[in-house]
């Protein structure tokens, strides 16, 4: 477990970083972590870092939950659905990362940030329909979405909100703000699994993940005001913090390719 002064430091400050950006600009925030890790933080094992990158992201996602839930925003039967099968994929997912080579699974980490990336570029449509109720009959697309997903949130060792979302839009029919809201219970649930599947390989360092925390309850409280001034120009922030993740995600792609 990391006990040196510096490096703890500077995992504070990356959490921090990590849950600013979420707060701002909802998902896609979290695949900043492994990055911060790796060349801020200094964790030399790719493998360690996406496993407290993972355990951080579950953190932050079940306070964000708890904010959702008191609104009452959160559709409880889908969102346990979706997240228990997800959860089931995610440890899959994590598995065969955890066979791979640390670099090898950079190189195809950067891949699958440039892919958040451009999701985010994407233009989010409002609609305002009926939220649904859990049936028999949407039950098993349900089920099959999340396990998907889950293992792909696994295997790259993030929350996984940009797939949870349109995910559970898709296969549930709920409106984009009622999905962002209940994709919190299933990236916390994919954050644990994943997490809790390197740990009992020695890859996830408590020290560093408690200080990821403490950073990302205030990088949240520091958010808050901060989003709600954004107004007009949320959009326009969205767009910048994507073009930084693409940034990231080469440079992330570049290294994992010369350490080869």
């Amino acid at each position: 477990m990391t006990t040196e002064m510096i490096p703890l430091l500077l995992a504070v400050l990356s959490g921090g970083v990590v849950a600013l950006l979420l707060t701002l600009f909802g998902g896609g925030g979290s695949v900043l972590a492994v990055p911060l890790l790796l060349y801020v933080v200094g964790v030399a094992d790719p493998h360690v870092a996406i496993g407290v990158a993972a355990a951080g992201v579950a953190l932050n996602a079940l306070t964000a939950l708890a904010g959702q839930a008191r609104a009452g925003r959160v559709r409880w039967p889908c969102a346990t659905l979706f997240a228990v099968t997800g959860a089931a994929g995610a440890w899959a997912g994590s598995s065969l990362a955890k066979a791979i080579d640390g670099h090898q699974l950079l190189l195809i980490f950067a891949v699958a940030m440039a892919a958040v990336g451009v999701s985010m570029l994407r233009p989010r449509a409002i609609v305002v329909r009926p939220e649904p109720r859990l049936t028999w009959a949407m039950s098993p697309r349900i089920g099959l979405a999340g396990a998907g997903v889950g293992s792909a949130a696994g295997f790259f060792g993030i929350g996984g909100g940009f797939l949870i979302v349109p995910g559970l839009m898709a296969s549930t029919g709920m409106s984009l703000a009622t999905a962002q809201a209940t994709s919190l219970l299933s990236v916390a649930a994919f954050g644990a699994t994943t997490a809790g599947n390197y740990a009992l390989s020695g890859w996830v360092d408590p020290g560093l993940v408690a200080a990821m925390t403490v950073g990302g309850l205030a990088g949240t409280l520091a958010g808050l005001p901060l989003a709600r001034r954004l107004g007009a120009n949320a959009a326009l922030g969205r767009t910048l913090f994507a073009g930084l993740i693409l940034i990231v995600a080469v440079y992330v792609g570049v290294r994992a390719i010369a350490a080869l």
